[in-house]
């Protein structure tokens, strides 16, 4: 089994598969091949710049916590490829990824379906397919799915139809490839509206109304209003994030009485989204780009406004990490920039020339000691928390 898992994580990460091709085609070829077993899944689409995992997490569990069997769909993992792919069982506690057997049976027949047939399927590509199978196959009543990138031609948006579009908030990320205005990615991220679906945002971008207008589609826009006194998640950014999940509850399952609602809230877990580890006074946060290290700043001053801060940042090359730094550090902060082993990872040369402050290298966490009047926030990258966080986490 696990040189399987090995394997099938191999031929992911190899040359050939990872790497980003927009486009619809190649996916809904395999697809075809394999029966199409999209269409026999309901789902709630997500799209978005930031909140998107936060959004479909809470979302299973509330669901969960209502007797659905609910299939959930997110990206990136954090240690795991099968934490992409979960299922909520009924009542049950959380979701249980897709096995290794599973997930390796499934990457290798999406894998030599495709290649039969000279089909040259990307790394999301093929975890995509992957999960429309196993949904299928495990009869899911639900899929809540969140989008790659983008929207408009993210694999994920191969579906006819969805129960409801759920768009969160939008800002200037992925620009080489979705426009360099938040008006370009909004138009891009309302690409999952589809014809007849109710479409739900927190924001009124005249792309994502126009869209709706063009679909016949119901329009939904909430405030960041809604209390989350039950909600397990910290961040002040889940405000708006809890404020669309509610809303499309309420619109798409209105027997769901607020009292499950609030023990489904209360059970969420959402790793690395400003998750405090309170004994090591540790927040882990996978804040990438300038909006989420707004939210991470924000929420740090409202929880912690007296704390010293240390931080172990890092980040990709192709982010603006320039803006994320002057949003999250002052100058009496304790800074290690990260050097991790992915390979578009920025330099500590490159992270210093852009930082105003004097910062030093990162070695491990367990090399900084903790300190009660010292908070540390491991921050920049999903690509790196593994590495970093890995050997202070508990059992």
């Amino acid at each position: 089994m696990e040189r399987n898992y090995k394997e099938a994580v191999k031929l992911l990460t190899s040359q050939g598969k990872f790497y980003i091709n927009l486009g619809l085609e190649r996916i809904s070829a395999v697809l075809n091949l394999l029966g199409n077993p999209q269409d026999n899944l309901k789902y709630i689409h997500v799209a978005g710049t930031n909140g998107k995992g936060s959004v479909c997490t809470i979302l299973a569990y509330v669901l969960q916590e209502a007797g659905r069997k609910v299939g959930l769909y997110t990206s990136p993992h954090i240690f795991e490829y099968t934490e992409r792919i979960k299922i909520f069982s009924p009542f049950a506690d959380g979701g249980k990824d897709i096995s290794k057997e599973d997930f390796s049976r499934l990457v290798f027949e999406v894998c030599e379906v495709a290649d039969k047939n000279n089909i040259h399927l990307t790394e999301f590509e093929i975890l995509t397919a992957v999960m429309f199978k196993y949904f299928d196959e495990k009869q899911v009543e639900v899929v809540v799915l969140e989008t790659g990138l983008g929207g408009r031609f993210d694999a994920t948006n191969v579906i006819k139809e969805n129960l409801c579009a759920i768009i969160t908030h939008i800002d200037l990320d992925h620009t080489e490839r979705l426009g360099n205005t938040k008006d370009k990615i909004a138009f891009e991220k309302a690409g999952i509206i589809k014809p007849g679906c109710p479409v739900i945002t927190s924001e009124g971008y005249e792309a994502i109304k126009d869209k709706a207008d063009e679909c016949n589609s119901l329009f939904l826009m909430t405030a960041p209003f809604e209390d989350t006194e039950n909600l397990s998640l910290k961040g002040t950014f889940q405000q708006e994030n809890l404020s669309l999940v509610l809303a499309a509850i309420r619109l798409v399952f209105p027997e769901i009485s607020q009292d499950v609602i609030n023990e489904g809230l209360k059970k969420v877990k959402h790793p690395c989204r400003f998750q405090i580890i309170e004994d090591k006074h540790l927040i882990i946060d996978g804040s990438h780009n300038p909006n989420g290290a707004l939210a991470l700043r924000e929420s740090l001053d409202f929880y912690y406004p007296d704390k010293k801060r240390r931080f172990v940042f890092g980040c990709l090359k192709n982010k603006d990490y320039k803006k994320m730094m002057e949003i999250l550090f002052d100058k009496n902060d304790e800074i290690y920039f990260n050097h991790f082993s992915h390979n578009n990872s920025a330099t500590f040369e490159e992270l210093q020339s852009a930082c105003q402050f004097e910062a030093k290298k990162f070695t491990s966490l367990e090399d900084l000691p903790f300190k009660n009047d010292t908070i540390t926030v491991v921050c920049g990258s999903f690509y790196m928390l593994s590495e970093v966080i890995t050997p202070v986490l508990p059992d």
